[in-house]
């Protein structure tokens, strides 16, 4: 089956630069593809070639399977048939709830009939009636949604439209969102600057730095599977060993990891997450190493615990005297500083990358 979407060799320069550099992108129906990345990365300029409010200067934009915008046409965003949800909701705020929903539609009752549907499945059921001053802001981002969604559109476009929201409430609106769009079969391309929002929606994450897609995949596989240094620190923190090659190996304080196709003497980054240091609770730190499946354990000191809340964070300086290792562990763990203490990692959650500066 063709997708829905689909956008090929996307490029678009804008002050003698490419903020969009050869960008090509699918997504089928029903799925929820993320574009992610920092602000300035070209994520929402991309997003607005496929919307058809700007124009690339190559590639080609296709939708429902018909091409919409290439060297020769460009059909207008109006007449492309798609949804458009952004951070600002955009609601008229002379008409009610019910007529903003319904703006856009046929009069007649099946357009009414439409409406309400909507009205329930955004758990708005009621509130036809009201004005959007009257509503809170999430209850204002449901109603844009149901709007988005009231001629059926079989591709969504979404930027950044959970931005102006509170923390308490964005994920139960996101959730709620993503309910939606599922039911109705939808093509959905998100832009967020979020990695948790990415990770919570998307089937699909196109990760994007300096105009490119630099990897695409599936949340879990993005996740554990980074492209390089920069896109495993993306979605978490990172601790980051330097080590030199030598007959494909590198020495840390861990031991010896294996760095395949790196030349001799070249520098390499060992990249692992905190959540992947394992703490050995002997307080003392001394005596006979712990057994560790995870590898070589070794000793580090520890300069600094805050507690985060729902975890802990550990910052160790190990016996080199040169590499730091923090470690997060669950509830309360707060060593004083001075505390030695046995830590491992797990070898599996390791990643080796050529050195890039700091």
């Amino acid at each position: 089956m063709a997708p829905l979407l689909h956008a090929e060799g996307l490029v678009r320069h804008l002050g003698g630069r490419d903020v969009v550099d050869d960008i090509s992108l699918s997504v089928p129906a029903g799925q929820v593809t993320c574009l992610l990345g920092p602000s300035g990365c070209g994520k929402s300029t991309t997003l607005r070639i496929i919307a058809g409010v700007d124009r690339q200067d190559a590639g080609i934009v296709s939708l429902n399977g018909a091409v919409v915008s290439d060297d020769r046409r460009h059909v207008p965003a109006e007449r492309r048939g798609i949804g458009l949800m952004f951070q600002d909701f955009a609601l008229f705020p002379h008409l009610t709830v019910a007529q903003n929903i319904g703006f856009g539609l046929p009069k007649g009752d099946a357009a009414a009939a439409r409406v309400l549907d909507l009205l329930s499945r955004v758990d708005l059921a009621g509130y036809g009636a009201k004005h959007p001053h009257e509503l809170s802001g999430g209850e204002q981002q449901r109603v844009a949604l149901a709007r988005a969604l009231a001629p059926r559109p079989k591709i969504m476009l979404m930027d950044e439209p959970f931005s102006g929201l509170d923390n308490r409430l964005r994920d139960e609106i996101r959730d709620a969102t993503l309910s939606v769009l599922k039911q109705e079969g939808t093509a959905v391309l998100l832009v967020t600057h979020e990695p948790d929002e990415a990770m919570r929606m998307a089937d699909e994450i196109a990760l994007m730095r300096d105009g490119r897609i630099v990897q695409q995949a599936a949340p879990y596989n993005i996740y554990n599977a980074p492209v390089d240094r920069e896109a495993a620190a993306f979605f978490s923190d990172i601790n980051t060993l330097r080590g030199d090659v030598h007959g494909a190996l590198t020495e840390t304080p861990f031991g010896q990891f294996l760095a395949p196709g790196q030349t001799e003497g070249a520098q390499v980054d060992i990249v692992f997450r905190p959540q992947h240091v394992r703490i050995d609770f002997d307080r003392a730190g001394h005596g006979p190493r712990p057994t560790a499946a995870e590898g070589t354990p070794a000793r580090g000191t520890v300069l600094r615990a805050r507690f985060m809340g729902k975890e802990s964070l550990v910052e160790f300086l190990m016996d080199d005297g040169t590499s730091r290792v923090t470690a997060t562990v669950p509830a309360v763990f707060l060593p004083k500083p001075g505390t030695v203490l046995w830590l491992s990692i797990r070898r599996d959650r390791c990643f080796v990358f050529p050195c890039t500066p700091t």
